[in-house]
């Protein structure tokens, strides 16, 4: 059975930074692809940021290049998202999920695995 655990988050101030971090326990990297999604008050989730099990695909949300990045370590089976120039409208629960073969990341990803979340919270 595959689990994604999510930690990192918090309340910063705009123009702050985050990394969140995501351990998926239960099988390899190599085996899913990952993916953060956020899901803020009022609106529908959304994916931010994933990669695919080549470990070098990846995608960012319009909203977040340049601001966010994807850093992977299979040996320890993380992928941590490390948020620069934070701003409110990134205020969010943030997800880890986790999509098995075949996968991309760069067409609709269905997750079979879901996260707890975890809340990040920017101020103005």
């Amino acid at each position: 059975q595959v689990q994604l655990m999510e930690s990192g988050g918090g309340s910063v101030q705009a123009g702050g930074s985050l990394r969140l971090s995501c351990v998926v326990s239960g099988s390899t990297l190599t085996q899913y692809c990952v993916a953060w999604f956020r899901r803020a008050p009022g609106k529908e989730r959304e994916l931010v940021a994933g990669i695919d099990t080549d470990g070098m695909t990846t995608r960012y949300a319009d909203s977040v290049k340049g601001r966010f990045t994807l850093s992977q370590d299979n040996a320890k089976s993380t992928l941590d998202l490390t948020m620069l120039s934070l701003r409110p409208e990134d205020t969010a629960m943030y997800y880890c999920a986790a999509e098995s073969l075949p996968c991309t990341v760069l067409g609709d990803m269905v997750p079979d695995y879901w996260g707890q979340g975890t809340q990040v919270t920017v101020s103005s």
